[in-house]
């Protein structure tokens, strides 16, 4: 399997300009492609991925400044504006929106590759060609072998992303199951009764990020100062996102490892937000997140993942002897029976149901 293990760069001035300077370059090489092939398409004719890319040490001897970039990366590029006409293609068929590739501006292409060669990790520093010895902060060590190496930036700080081959690593039976029901209220709630604090940090931050984007708008547009303002309010929603990124992380990997089976709905949280009064709460919570890295990381791990259908979960009992229908308003958040008497949390209530459908479902 392939995973990526993402790095800080910590380039020096004059690298910084060559990294900069690449990706300005790797994005004029895009776009001319992109027209290109518009042109051609507009004339009856096709040109394909081999024949640009054929074309590079022609562009190379017209253009001196792409000497200055390591061949491969160049290649990539061709590459990377083939997977995006595949991907199109691919939209049309299956009938979904196609999204037509289109021309970079300057903050949409923030990245290049190294595909095979031309790079090498030796130590804390990172050989890359055509730029130098780049410091790196190594957090964590690259597991397998590592196939490509990418470099991007983000809001003034540069990254080395590795695609790295490695083994499965299954992890010991647990013997236990779980059944877990996420919420505005607590981010999960399992059948065994635990909580995970809910998710706020993009409300407990609402009150810089509004001072930022005030900022922002009282600049002139093309100012430096208005600039400097775009990126201190981009830094700040990237804070804000790796804080809800680190909380899903820890609870998907307890959960897995703890649990041979975890259980939730299969919520279409792109309908729900459409909900005005919890759009924001639910954007926040980062539910589409936490059951991405469940799927993930229960692959590697020999972990099942299932999903089961969000109807009434809440309302229904979740004593096995009962079962009945005890309806329920949002605002109620208590499970009280008058059929049985069970009396239990609804979202445990709705945690328990979550896993007993899991369970019938691998069943059947």
């Amino acid at each position: 399997m392939i995973k990526t293990f993402k790095y800080r760069l910590y380039p020096t001035k004059s690298q910084a300009a060559v990294i900069d300077t690449t990706v300005t370059n790797c994005r004029f090489l895009y776009n001319c492609m992109l027209d290109q092939r518009i042109n051609a398409y507009k004339a009856g004719k096709s040109v394909n991925k081999i024949e640009q890319l054929n074309e590079l040490p022609a562009i190379k001897a017209e253009f001196p400044e792409y000497n200055h970039i390591f061949s491969q990366v160049l290649q990539n590029v061709g590459i990377r504006l083939d997977n995006a006409y595949q991907n199109f293609f691919r939209r049309v068929k299956q009938g979904e929106k196609a999204g037509f590739p289109r021309f970079k501006g300057g903050n949409q292409y923030d990245s290049f590759t190294y595909p095979q060669a031309g790079f090498k990790l030796i130590g804390n520093r990172l050989e890359l060609s055509k730029i130098g010895s780049v410091k790196v902060k190594l957090h964590r060590p690259a597991d397998g072998k590592i196939k490509t190496c990418s470099i991007t930036r983000k809001n003034g700080q540069y990254y080395a992303c590795f695609s790295c081959e490695v083994e499965a690593k299954v992890l010991p039976a647990t013997d236990k199951e779980v059944g877990i029901d996420v919420g505005v209220a607590a981010f999960v709630i399992t059948s065994n009764g635990e909580f995970f604090p809910k998710l706020d940090k993009y409300r407990k931050a609402e009150k810089r990020l509004k001072y930022l984007q005030r900022q922002v708008s009282r600049r002139m547009k093309g100012s430096k100062r208005r600039r400097k303002a775009v990126v201190l309010l981009a830094k700040q929603h990237e804070k804000v996102a790796n804080q809800r990124k680190d909380i899903a992380h820890k609870v998907s990997t307890k959960l897995i490892f703890e649990n041979d089976l975890i259980a939730h709905e299969d919520l279409q949280v792109k309908n729900m937000v459409k909900n005005h009064h919890l759009a924001k709460s639910i954007s926040d919570s980062a539910w589409s997140m936490l059951f991405q890295f469940l799927d993930y990381k229960a692959e590697s791990a020999g972990r099942q993942v299932v999903t089961v259908p969000p109807y009434q979960t809440s309302q229904i009992c979740s004593n096995p002897a009962c079962g009945k229908i005890v309806a329920k308003k949002l605002s109620e958040r208590w499970h009280n029976c008058p059929h049985c008497g069970r009396s239990i949390q609804r979202d445990v209530n709705a945690a328990i149901n979550i896993l007993a459908l899991a369970t019938i479902k691998q069943a059947g």
